[in-house]
């Protein structure tokens, strides 16, 4: 609290009482706090009684409007996809959510230009989707995505599911690794944290833009991984006689030897071995 005194001229004190009020914000993950275009009005009043006589006094009101904070995260869902060399439309998700306090469209590109890995996956025609069936991967029901003409439009915390969509290269290794990053960038601006773009923001606020600079981005990745299981069996025959000759009553050992090569891991595998015909 902060006391400002002066004197006016008949030499009796003036004070100023400067208040400061904050704007709620709900933390750095999802930052919208107090949506943009809300009015923060304040009066204050002053009671006091002169020769017995109550009397109240208000001041004028003094309204401020928030303004709008361009914010956006993206983040991979996906664990590093194992893929082949040659295999197509191989999808990466990620989460695309307006972290700002207003509704913002934001424009996505897709950069496979990562120098630090083995091979640059090949963008599919079209590589980016919509997760619109809600299935958690890439599907028909799915949405392409087209620049300047379905950019997704968020509410202020609303997320979306953004599929992206390559072809891996022929002619690659095993352990290979390429990288696929998804940017999205706010279509009202973007731009060191602090930039201000007057009277753009949601019923013409002034928008500024946040922490995240107004554009995201997150990587994904591929491995090439071209793992194969060799199966081995042999027998070994032992007869009531101590001998190894296959006559009613021998018993028949065999031993079952996995041989796994490559890279990667692979899934659901199931070990089946039917007892033969003919044997109990």
């Amino acid at each position: 609290m902060k006391h400002l005194t002066t004197t006016n001229l008949a030499g009796a004190p003036k004070r100023a009482l400067a208040l400061l009020l904050g704007i709620c914000s709900a933390g750095h993950v999802i930052a919208e706090g107090t949506l943009a275009g809300t009015d923060i009005s304040n009066t204050a009043d002053v009671s006091y009684e002169i020769g017995g006589t109550a009397v109240n006094q208000s001041s004028n009101t003094v309204t401020i409007t928030v303004a709008e904070v361009i914010d956006v995260a993206v983040v991979l869902q996906s664990p590093q996809v194992a893929v082949s060399a040659g295999d197509t439309n191989e999808a990466l998700i990620f989460t695309l959510t307006n972290t700002g306090n207003a509704e913002e469209a934001f424009s996505l590109l897709v950069d496979n230009a990562d120098t630090g890995d083995d091979f640059d996956p090949v963008a599919a025609i079209p590589n980016l989707f919509f997760d619109t069936d809600a299935s958690g991967d890439l599907s028909v029901g799915d949405e392409a995505y087209v620049p300047g003409s379905n950019d997704p439009l968020l509410a202020a915390a609303a997320s979306a599911v953004v599929i992206v969509v390559n072809d891996i290269p022929v002619g690659l290794s095993n352990g290979d690794v390429g990288r696929s990053a998804l940017i999205a960038t706010a279509l009202t601006g973007a731009g060191a944290p602090g930039t201000i773009f007057a009277g753009q923001g949601t019923g013409g606020v002034d928008a500024v833009v946040g922490s995240s600079g107004g554009s995201a981005s997150a990587i994904g990745e591929y491995i090439v991984s071209d793992v194969a299981i060799a199966i081995d069996k042999s027998a070994v025959v032992v007869d009531l006689l101590g001998g190894d000759q296959p006559v009613p009553g021998a018993t028949i050992n065999y031993t079952i030897t996995f041989e796994v090569s490559g890279t990667g891991t692979a899934t659901a595998l199931v070990f089946r071995d039917p007892i033969p015909a003919n044997t109990t």
